[in-house]
């Protein structure tokens, strides 16, 4: 979609973590609402074949957005940009283990992306847009954040302070006119989660696809979503001006049981 019927004509949004899986399909979906997209990621190369894959309204950005210095460089380097939406997509899945087996090191490093991250982004993108009045920050989380998923205990844990920082957030930049919201997608097929089975059917000493069908059988249908439809909820929340401090589901039914 192009044109001035395109929802998001006109406007920027920057997308963490848009290398693949997630962040490429959210940057398809807003792409096809008019928006000019920026991307980010620490993968120059996979950043450069979402890049090729999407067109010329993408734009590719290497950031590590864990590191302070990376992230005032990509403010800087943004400036010129009126950037309106701001997804903050990156995130790492860390250990499948027992937590007296997990490292701090471990830990560290899943809260320095999936948690660390979406504060420094939004403590650097944030004032431009509370200064207009206007803007929308949608944090990815996870359902994983709101139920049991045992040997996962700090992807569990960050994606949990994702939800608390996007309501809080909410409170503090909603009177200036921004919206920030979250949200929880369930397990979503792809590379990811086919590493997750393989690691619980080597623990268990069982199959991949026994590990899936116990994984996927705790969904209302069945199935995991898709990397697509994750991208059409982002979109789908853009279209909700009313919608703020919320956390959105999408799970095919897994929190519902």
């Amino acid at each position: 979609m192009s044109g001035p019927e395109a929802p998001l004509a006109g406007r920027t949004a920057l997308v963490t973590g848009g290398g693949g899986g997630l962040g490429r399909a959210i940057a398809r979906a807003l792409l096809a609402d008019g928006a000019r997209v920026v991307i980010t990621g620490r993968d120059e190369r996979r950043l450069a074949e979402t890049a090729r894959q999407l067109g010329p309204a993408l734009t590719p950005r290497v950031c590590d957005v864990s590191r302070p210095g990376d992230v005032e460089e990509l403010a800087r380097d943004l400036a010129g940009e009126e950037i309106s939406v701001l997804v903050n997509n990156a995130g790492i899945a860390g250990p499948v283990a027992e937590l007296t087996e997990i490292t701090a090191r471990e830990w560290d490093e899943v809260f320095d992306v999936n948690v660390r991250g979406v504060f420094l982004m939004c403590r650097a993108f944030l004032p431009a847009m509370t200064a207009r009045g206007a803007g929308d920050v949608v944090n990815i989380a996870s359902v994983s954040g709101k139920r049991p998923l045992a040997r996962r205990t700090p992807y569990c844990a960050s994606k949990m302070a994702v939800i608390g920082l996007t309501a809080t957030l909410a409170s503090e930049v909603g009177p200036r006119g921004v919206t920030v919201n979250s949200l929880s997608p369930g397990p979503v097929d792809g590379p990811r989660m086919e590493r997750n089975f393989r690691l619980e059917a080597e623990r268990t000493g069982g199959s991949y696809a026994e590990a899936e069908r116990a994984f996927v059988s705790r969904a209302a249908l069945g199935r995991m979503v898709t990397e697509d439809e994750v991208g059409a909820a982002v979109r789908a929340m853009l279209h909700m001006p009313g919608l703020c401090g919320a956390d959105i589901d999408l799970s095919a039914g897994m929190v519902a049981r």
